[in-house]
C-alpha cells in the first residue's frame, strides 16, 4: 500500500516524516462525520525549518543533470497510475467527491502533469541572443529555488501538483501547505509518491495548518515564489503580505463564470452541458458554471427543463452510493451557499428546485429571473446552484457576461461557432470554451484568470510553468579582455 496509515499518520512531511509542531488532528470523511485517520499538523516554526532545510537541498538538486529529475517525475506518473484506486478511495473519502471525478484527478490531471513536467526538464532553457559586441550573449533560465505551493480542498490533488510538478522538474524544491481538511488526499498522497519515486530528501515538504502556516510560507525570506489557489479575499492577503517582500506571486483565485446560451441551440443538450458545469463535486470548482445566460426566448423553458435535470441527480455519500452529487465540505460552507439562496429568493429570484439540504448534502438548485443585484448573480457561490438569467439580444449577453469583477472562464453554446468565437473576444476571461461548460483542464494547456480572477496563466504548458518557476539571467562571454580608456 502507498499509503498505508503507520508510515505518516500523525506525522509530517519534511526530511521524512516527523512529528509537526502542532500536534496532531482528525481528518474527518464530510460524507458521514467518521475519522478517517489522525494528521500531522505544521505550524510556522515548521515552517522555517523545513524552508532551511529545502534551500540546502535545492543547490544540489538544480546541479544534477536534467534527465535524473525527468526519471523522478516520470516515475512519479506511473506510481498516481498505479496506487489510482487506493488514492481515488482517500479523494472520495476525504474531500467528498464522487468517483469519477477522483480518478480525473490521478489518472488524466495528476499522472500527466508529472509527465509533462518530466519533458519540462529537457526543455530549452535559454536563447542565444544577437550582440552589437565581439561576444556570446545569452539569457538563460534558473531555478528560482524554493517554492511554496498554498492548495485548496476542492481539488486537492490536481490544485498541489500542477505547481510542485513543474517546479521540481526546473530544479527547484518545494513547501506546501495543503488544505487541513484535506491534508490527507492534497498532502500525504503526494509526499509518498514523490518519496516512492525516488526524490532526494529535504526537496519536498508537506506541512498542513492554519493561516498561520501560509502566512510563514510567505513571509520566510527563503522562499520567493509563492502559488496559491483559493478564495480571491485570501489571495488579496497574500498579494499584499508578499508586496512587502518583492515576492513573486502566482494567484488563481474564485470565478462567477458565464455560461452563455444563444437561441440556435438544441435544448435538451445545452441543459445537460449546463447542469454539469454547476452541479459537478456539489459546484465546489472555481471554474464553475455560476451564471447561465440564457437567450429570452429559451429561457424559462432552459430553467424549466435545468430543474428536471436537477431534481434527477442522487446525492448521497459517494463512498457506499452511486451518486452524482456528493457532500459539501463542511457546515460552513453549506451554511454559506444557503444564505446566498434565500438571500436571491428574497431578493425576487424565483425558486425553481432544490435550496435543501440534509446534513451536508446540498439540494442541486436552480433559479430564475435573479436580480443582477441577489448574492446568486453577483457573487462567487461555490456550491450546487445553478442562476438563469435571461437576455435579449448578443449586446445584452456581453454587458452580462463582462459585468463581474471576476474573469477565469467562459462558455458559450451556439450553433454558429464564428459568432461564438467573435462574441468571446469582447469579454474579458483567462479561458474560453465554445460549445462546452466552463469545468476544463489539461496538464498542457495555460490556465488562469483575470481581473479577480488571478493574475493570470501561470499553470500548464511549457511557457507558462518556465516563467512561473524560473529567472532569467543574462550571460556574455568574451574571449579576450576588453580595452576601456580609463
Amino acid at each position: 500500500m502507498l499509503l498505508e496509515p503507520r508510515t505518516w499518520q500523525g506525522k509530517v512531511y519534511s526530511g521524512g516524516w516527523v512529528t509537526g509542531s502542532g500536534g496532531e488532528y482528525d481528518a474527518v470523511e464530510p460524507a458521514t462525520g467518521k475519522v478517517l485517520a489522525a494528521v500531522g499538523a505544521a505550524s510556522a516554526q515548521d515552517v522555517q525549518r523545513a524552508a532551511l532545510t529545502a534551500q540546502q537541498a535545492q543547490r544540489e538538486w538544480a546541479a544534477r543533470p536534467y534527465d535524473e529529475r525527468a526519471r523522478v517525475l516520470r516515475r512519479a506518473a506511473q506510481l498516481f497510475v498505479e496506487h489510482g484506486d487506493e488514492i481515488d478511495d482517500w479523494i472520495v473519502r476525504e474531500s467528498g467527491a464522487i468517483r469519477p471525478f477522483a480518478r480525473f484527478q490521478t489518472r488524466d490531471v495528476a499522472a500527466e502533469e508529472c509527465w509533462e513536467a518530466a519533458a519540462l526538464a529537457s526543455h530549452p532553457h535559454g536563447q542565444v541572443l544577437r550582440s552589437n559586441q565581439p561576444r556570446l550573449s545569452l539569457a538563460r533560465r534558473l531555478p528560482v529555488g524554493v517554492v511554496g505551493v498554498i492548495a485548496p480542498f476542492n481539488a486537492p490533488v490536481i490544485l498541489s501538483v500542477r505547481a510542485i510538478a513543474p517546479a521540481l522538474a526546473l530544479g527547484n524544491a518545494v513547501v506546501c501547505k495543503p488544505d487541513p481538511r484535506t491534508a490527507v488526499c492534497g498532502g500525504v498522497v503526494l509526499a509518498r509518491i514523490f518519496e516512492e519515486a525516488g526524490l532526494p530528501e529535504g526537496l519536498f515538504h508537506v506541512l498542513p495548518g492554519g493561516a498561520d502556516v501560509g502566512g510563514a510560507l510567505v513571509e520566510d525570506p527563503r522562499i520567493p515564489v509563492i502559488a496559491f489557489t483559493g478564495s480571491t479575499a485570501a489571495g488579496k492577503q497574500i498579494a499584499r503580505a508578499a508586496a512587502d517582500r518583492l515576492k513573486r506571486v502566482h494567484l488563481e483565485l474564485g470565478g462567477n463564470s458565464a455560461l452563455i446560451v444563444l437561441d440556435d441551440v438544441d435544448l435538451e443538450q445545452a441543459v445537460s452541458v449546463g447542469a454539469f458545469g454547476s452541479f459537478n463535486h456539489a459546484g465546489q470548482i472555481c471554474m464553475a458554471t455560476s451564471r447561465h445566460l440564457v437567450a429570452a426566448g429559451i429561457a424559462d423553458d432552459y430553467a424549466a427543463a435545468l430543474a428536471e435535470h436537477a431534481e434527477r441527480l442522487p446525492v448521497g455519500d459517494p463512498a457506499g452510493d452511486d451518486v452524482a452529487v456528493g457532500p459539501l465540505i463542511d457546515a460552513r460552507q453549506r451554511d454559506r451557499i444557503h444564505g446566498v439562496v434565500t438571500a436571491s429568493v428574497e431578493a425576487g429570484a424565483r425558486l425553481r428546485t432544490g435550496g435543501t439540504y440534509e446534513g451536508l448534502f446540498y439540494r442541486p438548485t436552480v433559479l430564475s429571473g435573479v436580480p443582477e443585484t441577489a448574492p446568486a448573480y453577483a457573487e462567487e457561490i461555490f456550491g450546487p446552484v445553478a442562476p438563469v438569467v435571461a437576455f435579449g439580444d448578443v449586446e445584452e449577453a456581453v454587458r452580462l457576461a463582462s459585468g463581474t469583477e471576476y474573469g477565469l472562464s467562459l462558455g458559450i453554446l451556439t450553433k454558429d461557432v464564428m459568432k461564438g468565437l467573435a462574441l468571446a473576444e469582447r469579454i474579458p476571461s483567462g479561458l474560453v470554451h465554445i460549445n462546452d461548460q466552463t469545468v476544463n483542464d489539461e496538464a498542457l494547456a495555460p490556465f488562469g484568470g483575470v481581473g479577480y480572477s488571478g493574475t493570470g496563466s501561470r499553470h500548464g504548458g511549457a511557457e507558462a510553468n518556465l516563467e512561473a518557476f524560473t529567472e532569467v539571467q543574462w550571460v556574455t562571454v568574451r574571449g579576450d579582455l576588453p580595452h576601456y580608456p580609463f
